[in-house]
């Protein structure tokens, strides 16, 4: 089992920044891939971001490429999204989730372990 602990959500206004984390436990060496996912009301879940093992391969949605930045720090367990240039639209519910398999790929069911989300709202 891995348990995931999003941080760093809260209230900013549009084109200012943001920096979630999320902190892994429990069987953190299965944390293969980590994505960053969000969803907002009325609306279906969006991969967002997604980071390889070693972090020499990434994906980003066309939505927010140029403007965030997903890393992760194995050391610590944690993978980061630094969120730049923040519009109304990114307003969401931010997840954290973990693959214990090799190779990026945005399909949910293809995620074993969740984190319970962070709440992300931009201000016009």
């Amino acid at each position: 089992q891995v348990q995931l602990v999003e941080s760093g959500g809260g209230l900013v206004q549009a084109g200012g920044s943001l920096r979630l984390s999320c902190a892994a436990s429990g069987r953190t060496f299965s944390a293969l891939v980590k994505a960053w996912c969000r969803q907002a009301p009325g609306k279906e879940r969006e991969f967002v971001a997604a980071i390889n093992w070693s972090g020499g391969s990434t994906y980003y949605a066309d939505s927010v490429k140029g403007r965030f930045t997903i890393s992760r720090d194995n050391a610590k367990n944690t993978v980061y999204l630094q969120m730049n240039s923040l519009k109304p639209e990114d307003t969401a519910v931010y997840y954290c989730a973990v693959r214990a398999r090799l190779g990026i790929v945005v399909v949910s069911n293809e995620y074993d372990y969740w984190g319970q989300g962070t709440q992300v709202t931009v201000s016009s």
